[in-house]
C-alpha cells in the first residue's frame, strides 16, 4: 500500500489528511494523484466508496493559489446531496492550505450563492443546472479556471444532465487540466473525453466488497410524511439501549432531534455547523447514557469514537453504498450483532437496490408497529426493568410498603400500577418535520436521446475531435 507520505504532498495537506485520520492511500488515490500532480488529464473508473473525492481534491488543492482571488477550480456533481458533501471534505482537506470553498445547488436562494461568490471562493462544486444560471448571469467568473472535474458522470448521463456539462465545459478555459469520474463508460461519456479532454490516462479500479455481516438489515417502505410516526413506534417496540438516526441534511438532524424531545426521548443533534466543544459534549453525553438517541449527518458521523451502538435508522436512505456501509457500521462491533433499518420512499427503492447489490446481502422488509405494538413495547421494557430489579434482590427496604399495599389492594391491580407509573404511553405530540425531496429519480438513459442543446454556450468552441453534429443526449 501507498502511504500519503510518499506521494509527494506539501506539510498543510499531509497534516490534512493525517488529521481526517488517514496514512494510506486507497488505490484510486495512489493511482490518480501523482498522474495529475504532473498535470495529465485523468478518466477515473472507479465505484462510490473507493476514496475518489480525496483522489481528486487533493493535487487540485495542491494547485490552488490561496492569495488568489479568483475561482481556479470547477467540481461538477450530479446532486446537490453529493455537491455539498464533496465540498465539505475539499474543505477539510484544504483548511490548513486556506482555500476557500463554495457549494451551489438548486433549492437553495440564489441571491444568497450570488452573496458568497462576493468572498471570492477559490474552489465551485455545483449541480449543473445551478452552475449554468450563474454561467448566464455572468456571476461565476470563469476566465482563471485551470482544473475542471466531472464527478459521477454516468450518473448525470442518468438524470439527463448531459448537455448541461457540455455548455460547461464550452465556457470554462480551453487549456486546463480535466478529471472526470464515472462508475461506468457508455458511449456518451466517452464522447464527452474524446471532445473536451487531451489525452486522458485511463485509471481503472475495482471497489471492494463492502460487508457487514453480523447486522441485521431491514427496510420500511414508507411516505415521507409518515417516517417520524413510525420511527416513533420502532423507538417504543425496540427499546434501543444506543441509537444513532442518520438524516440527509443538517436542518433534518436539527428538526429531528428537537421532535424526538418532544416525544419523550433523549435525543442530541450533531453536524458539521456545531463547534467543536458542543460536538464533543454530546458525544460525552451519548457515551455515558445521558442521551438515548443520536441524530446525525453522514459527514459528522464519520471517524466518530463510538462503540455500544445497538440500533442505526436510516431516516433518509444514503445516496451511495458508501455512506450506507459507514453509517451501519456503527453497530454491529467487537463481535455482537446490531440492527439497522433504512426508511425508503416508493421513489427511492432503485438506490436499495444499489445498496443491497454492493454490500451482497439483502434487506429484509420491516412492516412498521402500529400504536398499539409501541405500547405493549414500552410495557414489556417496564416488565423486564422489574425482573431484573427482583433477580438483583436490593429490594428489602421497600418489603414493609409492598405488604401494606397487598394488604389493601389486589395484587395484580398493584402491580399494573407500578407498571402504568414506569411506562413511557406512546405520545402522538404533534411535531413539525419540513419534508425532504427524495434522492432523483433514476431516469432510463434513453428517455432523451434526440433532444438538441438549447443553451448556446458552444459558440466559437470547436470539438477537438470530430463528431457528428446531432449530440448522442
Amino acid at each position: 500500500m501507498t502511504k500519503f507520505s510518499e506521494l509527494n504532498l506539501s506539510p498543510a495537506i499531509l497534516k490534512a489528511v493525517k488529521r481526517m485520520g488517514f496514512e494510506e492511500a486507497s488505490p484510486i488515490q495512489a493511482a490518480t494523484i501523482p498522474l495529475s500532480m504532473e498535470g495529465k488529464d485523468i478518466i477515473g473508473q472507479a465505484q462510490t466508496g473507493t476514496g475518489k473525492t480525496a483522489a481528486f481534491g487533493i493535487p487540485l488543492i495542491e494547485k490552488i493559489d490561496h492569495r488568489s482571488h479568483h475561482i481556479q477550480s470547477l467540481i461538477i456533481a450530479p446532486t446537490r446531496e453529493l455537491a455539498i458533501q464533496v465540498s465539505e471534505e475539499l474543505y477539510r482537506i484544504g483548511r490548513d492550505s486556506r482555500i476557500r470553498v463554495l457549494a451551489v445547488y438548486g433549492g437553495q436562494d440564489i441571491q444568497r450563492q450570488i452573496r458568497a461568490l462576493k468572498n471570492h471562493p477559490q474552489i465551485i462544486v455545483g449541480t449543473p443546472g445551478r452552475m449554468l444560471d450563474h454561467i448566464k448571469r455572468r456571476t461565476l467568473k470563469l476566465d482563471q479556471v485551470h482544473t475542471l472535474v466531472i464527478d459521477e458522470a454516468d450518473e448525470m448521463l442518468n438524470m439527463g444532465f448531459i448537455e448541461d456539462i457540455e455548455a460547461i465545459l464550452s465556457s470554462v478555459p480551453e487549456e486546463r487540466h480535466t478529471m472526470l469520474f464515472s462508475a461506468t463508460m457508455p458511449e456518451p461519456i466517452r464522447k464527452i473525453a474524446e471532445r473536451f479532454m487531451h489525452h486522458p490516462e485511463l485509471v481503472r479500479v475495482k471497489a471492494k466488497e463492502m460487508t457487514v455481516p453480523l447486522i441485521e438489515q431491514h427496510y420500511v417502505k414508507v411516505h415521507e410524511r409518515e417516517k417520524f410516526d413510525v420511527l416513533s413506534r420502532l423507538l417504543d417496540v425496540q427499546s434501543p439501549e444506543l441509537a444513532i438516526v442518520f438524516g440527509r441534511t443538517k436542518r433534518r438532524v436539527d428538526e429531528l432531534a428537537n421532535a424526538l424531545n418532544l416525544r419523550g426521548y433523549l435525543a442530541e443533534g450533531i453536524h458539521g455547523d456545531l463547534s467543536q466543544a458542543k460536538r464533543l459534549s454530546v458525544l460525552r453525553k451519548f457515551k455515558e447514557g445521558k442521551v438515548d438517541v443520536l441524530v446525525a449527518t453522514d459527514v459528522a458521523a464519520r471517524g466518530l469514537d463510538i462503540s455500544g451502538v445497538t440500533h442505526v435508522y436510516n431516516y433518509d436512505i444514503p445516496q451511495d453504498p458508501e455512506s450506507y456501509v459507514h453509517r451501519i457500521g456503527r453497530t454491529g462491533r467487537a463481535g455482537k450483532e446490531g440492527m439497522a433499518i433504512t426508511f425508503v420512499t416508493p421513489r427511492e427503492m432503485g438506490y436499495l437496490k444499489i445498496v443491497e447489490q454492493t454490500t451482497r446481502k439483502r434487506m429484509l422488509p420491516m412492516r412498521p408497529p402500529t400504536w398499539n405494538e409501541a405500547f405493549e413495547g414500552q410495557q414489556r421494557m417496564s416488565m423486564d426493568r422489574i425482573k431484573d430489579t427482583i433477580k438483583e434482590g436490593n429490594v428489602d427496604e421497600y418489603l414493609a410498603v409492598a405488604k401494606e399495599l397487598l394488604d389493601e389492594y389486589d395484587p395484580q391491580q398493584v402491580t399494573a400500577a407500578a407498571l402504568k407509573l414506569m411506562t413511557k404511553e406512546p405520545d402522538k405530540t404533534p411535531v413539525h418535520i419540513s419534508e425532504e425531496r427524495p434522492l432523483p429519480h433514476k431516469k432510463d438513459n434513453h428517455n432523451r436521446r434526440g433532444k438538441s442543446s438549447s443553451h448556446g454556450y458552444n459558440k466559437g468552441r470547436k470539438p477537438r475531435r470530430t463528431t457528428t453534429s446531432r449530440k448522442p443526449y
